[in-house]
């Protein structure tokens, strides 16, 4: 028999008001982080730039904080030149601009004006195949084939390196022409990462390229 001071409350009950209370302390917190929401991104001030990609002429009006990684991908459907870290550490979005190859990630579309670029797309065709592109397939210079294109466009461009006798941090001699040796174009392409290790057979591809005995 309950006395008038007793209290007395069942299990549903007790849930009901813990539910109740939970919900009610939530509230408000749900309500402050919906204030809180950042704005959507508003757009940039834009500029045209005008340049030559795989030899043709291309005229864009891009944001200005565009890269020309992401102006080659989204403007002009280059889709070959991957994004890969997007801190120009793995090469994956390796170009060529003037000759030189260059990490299209780290680079503004606007800084490109009158430059001459060469993608994937650019060194050859599923008909007519670059050397370097021949040479990995013969080799399985690749895996996954993610890295591939940079891949590539590194590799073409190290071998240019190497015959115009520019030196690199291996050259043991600087008065004796370049040689496109295994320690030279390892040293060459290390900011090249292959995500499967494909390396020796890359190195392969290389040297049937240039010519040297394998």
């Amino acid at each position: 028999m309950e006395k008038p001071g007793d209290l007395s409350i069942s299990r549903r009950d007790l849930l009901i008001v813990a539910g109740a209370s939970v919900a009610a302390g939530a509230a408000p917190s749900s309500a402050q982080a919906q204030g809180s929401a950042p704005a959507a991104a508003t757009a940039g001030p834009t500029s045209k730039v005008s340049f030559n990609v795989n030899g043709a002429a291309q005229n864009l009006d891009v944001d200005t904080r565009t890269t020309l990684l992401d102006a080659l991908r989204e403007h002009l459907h280059l889709t070959g030149t991957k994004k890969g870290c997007d801190h120009g550490q793995c090469g994956a979005c390796t170009v060529m601009v003037n000759g030189q190859r260059i990490n299209s990630c780290l680079s503004l579309a606007v800084m490109h004006e009158g430059d001459k670029v060469i993608t994937i797309e650019g060194l050859g065709t599923p008909d007519k195949l670059h050397p370097m592109q021949a040479a990995f397939i013969k080799h399985d210079g690749y895996q996954c084939g993610y890295c591939t294109p940079g891949q590539i466009c590194s590799a073409v461009a190290v071998l240019d390196e190497i015959k115009a006798g520019q030196p690199s941090h291996v050259s043991a001699d600087l008065m004796e022409p370049m040689q496109a040796t295994n320690e030279e174009m390892r040293e060459r392409m290390s900011g090249n990462i292959c995500r499967c290790g494909a390396y020796s057979n890359i190195v392969e591809a290389m040297t049937e390229v240039s010519g040297r005995p394998a």
